[in-house]
């Protein structure tokens, strides 16, 4: 659930005598929607956004309006779940669901909530879907699937290959992918099984997911996924994990040398310039090119507007 964007707009139209419609026709767009009915987000979000629409309300108009009332109150009769939803609409008018955690560690992992750089990475991806149409796509730390998601619902690859260390995150994982009408294959070692994904026609691609600890995988396990692009988003938080990404790269360009190179692209919120600067100096000791993807300009997520963020492509 996204909320509207240009605020000032919003209060003048508020000012105008139809600003209750208005009013109406945002709560009906929102937490009216019928996907946020079916599946509601954050009592916690759900209560500021009304809070917030209510004080815009009740700044240029005396009348109260009770369909926001009503709605506020039945958010506060709510229990805080451990589980909600976010709900995000594609420019193509499909849409992508996934439960995540109300807290952002949990079961000791934050693999639970979708971050903002895998926001931009899809935002960059649906910009971009040549970069990964009719191919197989390996995403490493896939977290609640949002990325994914997107790309197999708008980009038209023909494999998707989630994958995660976490059992907790992984059972999140299967039951996002499947809330999202998509079918999970059980075998993402073998293409053959599935001759029907293996055209260009395919109009959804074959999506599994797969347990990768980057620290214990090996290069045949690797080799057997045989990705065309290989992602990542915001998994650049830490020196030990930048060191245990670079290493499954390095094992990932060995054990492909004999085809044509994976390009990866990985893409992270600036939290630590040298953290970044750890990334890109074991890239080179690494031997893997890299370039920075310029940004884009068309936001489509709603995520912290003055974070940094990059998108890194590598050759392997």
């Amino acid at each position: 659930m996204q909320e509207p964007e240009n605020k000032q707009s919003l209060e003048e139209k508020l000012r105008d005598s139809s600003g209750p419609e208005l009013l109406l026709d945002i709560l009906q767009k929102t937490v009216k929607h019928p996907l946020c009915v079916k599946h509601p987000p954050s009592v916690k979000y759900a209560r500021c956004f009304l809070s917030e629409l209510i004080r815009k309300h009740e700044a240029v108009h005396t009348e109260p309006l009770d369909e926001l009332y009503e709605a506020l109150a039945e958010v506060l009769m709510t229990t805080e779940p451990t589980q909600c939803h976010r709900s995000y609409l594609l420019p193509s008018g499909d849409s992508v669901t996934l439960s995540e955690s109300t807290a952002i560690i949990s079961h000791g992992t934050t693999g639970l909530v979708t971050w903002d750089a895998a926001l931009y990475l899809a935002e960059w991806a649906m910009q971009n879907p040549a970069a990964f149409a009719h191919r197989t796509v390996l995403e490493l730390g896939s977290g609640a699937g949002l990325t994914g998601l997107a790309i197999c619902k708008t980009c038209h690859p023909s494999a998707y290959i989630f994958s995660d260390c976490h059992s907790c995150v992984l059972e999140q994982l299967r039951g996002n992918i499947l809330l999202n009408g998509l079918s999970l294959e059980a075998d993402v070692t073998d293409p053959a099984r599935h001759p029907e994904h293996n055209t260009c026609n395919s109009e959804s691609p074959r999506v599994t997911v797969a347990q990768l600890d980057w620290d214990v995988v090996t290069a045949p396990q690797l080799a057997a996924f045989q990705p065309d692009v290989v992602i990542a988003a915001d998994v650049l938080y830490c020196p030990e994990t930048v060191l245990s990404l670079v290493r499954v790269l390095q094992r990932l360009s060995a054990c492909l040398k004999n085809q044509q190179a994976p390009d990866a692209y990985i893409a992270f919120t600036v939290r630590n310039p040298e953290t970044c600067q750890l990334f890109t100096s074991e890239l080179g000791i690494a031997g893997i090119p890299w370039e920075a993807v310029p940004h884009h300009d068309q936001k489509l997520f709603p995520y912290e507007e003055h974070s940094e963020m990059a998108i890194l492509k590598l050759t392997l």
